[in-house]
């Protein structure tokens, strides 16, 4: 029971966070914010709250969302691995961008290890080209 003095939780960093994971999950699973939401009992508007940090995530929610894009609940904290924890924090970053989830989608549809080899050459020259035209 709340008491009258208590003041509300502020959402942190580590709220945010857990939300921009939530989100990249969801996508890479296929899943709309409506979809996850009826699938763990909340409103789409209640996941868009979740994913832009401005709603915290309780435990046995956030139980129930690992449970629907079958990750573990580790994926929504940083580690303390070292290198490894860094490595999962820039994976989170750079499927943050814009067409990254349905990039590597599409790039994991790709059976041919050669022509996967090959798509990845062509994006790499692609990106170096980018940034010699950018300096």
């Amino acid at each position: 029971m709340d008491t009258p003095n208590a003041t509300p939780r502020r959402v942190t960093e580590q709220d945010r966070v857990v939300g921009e994971r939530i989100q990249v999950l969801r996508k890479a699973k296929g899943l709309s914010q409506a979809a996850l939401g009826s699938a763990v009992g909340v409103t789409f508007q209640q996941i868009q709250k979740y994913e832009n940090g401005s709603n915290r995530v309780g435990a046995s929610r956030l139980s129930e969302i690992t449970r629907v894009l079958e990750v573990p609940v580790s994926s929504f904290f940083d580690s303390d691995d070292g290198d490894a924890g860094q490595e999962q924090v820039e994976a989170f970053g750079f499927l943050r961008t814009r067409g990254a989830v349905e990039l590597l989608r599409a790039f994991a549809e790709i059976e041919d290890d050669q022509l996967r080899r090959e798509v990845l050459v062509l994006v790499r020259g692609v990106a170096r080209l980018r940034q010699e035209q950018d300096t």
